[in-house]
């Protein structure tokens, strides 16, 4: 069976009943100390859904690794993948009410260690209110599953490969952060204010049809607009973010452009702003229109 990179609301309404679908929860946000994901979860979720902690449960705690959100280790997010249920024949759909910006990092890990079957929930929980459609705030119970983690290292690139590509006219670098950061404007997260010299802004939120649709733009839509940023003509795509969370949308959505050559920078800026020895760039000749 074709696993698709998304499902509508219609497919997962009519598959919530599905023993071998999981919808997975993983909204988070940043920047926003008033609110946590876990606290919407239980305000209201997909019913059936189960929920996923960026910063526990998709990452290892910051520096134990590169960056603010290391990728976990095998064992932490296998036990959180057993703990939710995820055996080899269980399709996941995971979602967030902000187009896929931290829900991607669950989709990019199943598959970085060895689960392919897990879609992306076009315009999340966010399109799923807009129908109408019923939310639980029940947690269910979830039979625990053994997740056998098979990690796929080729999937990811770390500071010295991209410092030694950045200037390899066969590498396109991607920067997703909103173009305050990437131009060096502002900077509330990370010891340095800029963006990897050479590094094109292709601000996440491009990738969607618009504020009021979290819905992902057509294929031949995304295709148009990183083949505008010199997609076409590269071997190799690096995608990067603050921490290497939001970045895992922008690699979604290139392979909904057709393009499945990317590869996450995993420490992102946090990681590269923090090596004095690596040098910055402040200024906007590939900034965001």
């Amino acid at each position: 069976m074709t696993i698709p990179l998304l499902v509508s609301t219609d497919w997962l309404a009519a598959h919530l009943g599905d023993p071998h679908v999981r919808v997975a929860d993983v909204r988070w946000y940043l920047l926003d100390p008033t609110t946590t994901g876990c606290n919407e979860y239980l305000r209201g979720h997909i019913p059936g859904a189960v929920f996923f902690d960026v910063d526990t449960d998709l990452a290892s705690p910051p520096l134990q690794g590169p960056g603010r959100h290391p990728l976990p280790t095998p064992e932490r997010f296998a036990q959180a993948a057993s703990r939710a249920g995820i055996a080899p024949e269980v399709h996941v759909i995971a979602y967030d009410d902000r187009g896929g910006a931290s829900a991607a990092r669950l989709w990019w890990l199943l598959r970085y260690f060895g689960h392919d079957a897990v879609s992306l929930l076009d315009g999340g929980i966010t399109q799923w209110i807009v129908e109408g459609r019923s939310l639980q705030t029940e947690i269910p119970r979830v039979d625990r599953a053994i997740f056998t983690p098979r990690p796929r290292p080729e999937m990811f690139v770390d500071k010295a490969r991209v410092n030694a590509r950045r200037g390899d006219p066969a590498t396109l670098i991607l920067d997703v952060r909103v173009p305050e950061r990437y131009a060096g404007i502002v900077e509330p997260l990370d010891p340095q204010a800029g963006h990897i010299p050479g590094a094109k802004n292709a601000p996440l939120a491009g990738n969607l049809r618009g504020a009021d649709d979290m819905r992902f733009r057509t294929p031949a839509e995304l295709r148009a607009r990183f083949e505008q940023l010199g997609a076409r003509d590269v071997a190799r795509i690096v995608v990067y973010c603050g921490s290497g969370i939001n970045a895992c949308q922008t690699i979604l959505a290139l392979q909904l452009a057709g393009f499945d050559n990317a590869l996450l920078y995993d420490g992102s800026w946090s990681d590269w702003s923090r090596d004095p020895d690596l040098p910055v760039e402040t200024d906007n000749r590939n900034l965001a229109t």
